[in-house]
């Protein structure tokens, strides 16, 4: 990957829906060589996907947490047990596993406190290899980046 590419993610990465064409023409390349480069980008998996990025609290998601969860047993099986479960669960945007004195930080959004308190007593607290979750809740967040940076 070369300065190139790189100039070509960082604008991708801010303006996902540029049209190649313009893409091509802020880089300084003609249409076809630029195309190639986003082509083989994809392909090699470093461009994993095309998104658009929701504003969560204009569609009522007004809540976010970070939960820290610990297993009963720190074992394979329960891992992809308890991975297999989050990723089925809507509201977890994230699942992390970390070190330390938990096992998984999970990201949460949630309409409300209420619903929140819903989700973990109705789904994220019947998951059966969780032995303990702790939850954060976020205040206030100051700031969420969506690029990379490119250096």
């Amino acid at each position: 990957m070369d300065a190139k590419d790189k100039e070509i993610l960082h604008i991708l990465q801010q303006y996902g829906r540029i049209s190649l064409s313009e893409l091509a023409n802020r880089v300084n390349l003609s249409d076809t060589p630029c195309v190639r480069r986003v082509k083989k980008l994809e392909q090699e998996g470093i461009i994993a996907s095309y998104n658009a990025v929701l504003n969560d609290k204009k569609i009522g998601l007004n809540v976010l947490v970070y939960a820290f969860v610990k297993l009963k047993a720190n074992t394979e099986d329960f891992g992809q047990q308890f991975e297999q479960a989050m990723f089925e669960l809507d509201n977890i945007i994230e699942c992390c596993t970390i070190s330390g004195s938990h096992d998984y930080l999970l990201k949460i959004v949630a309409a409300s406190l209420e619903d929140y308190e819903l989700f973990v007593k109705k789904s994220l607290g019947n998951v059966n290899t969780i032995a303990a979750i702790e939850s954060t809740v976020v205040l206030k967040q100051t700031f969420s980046k969506n690029t990379l940076p490119l250096k």
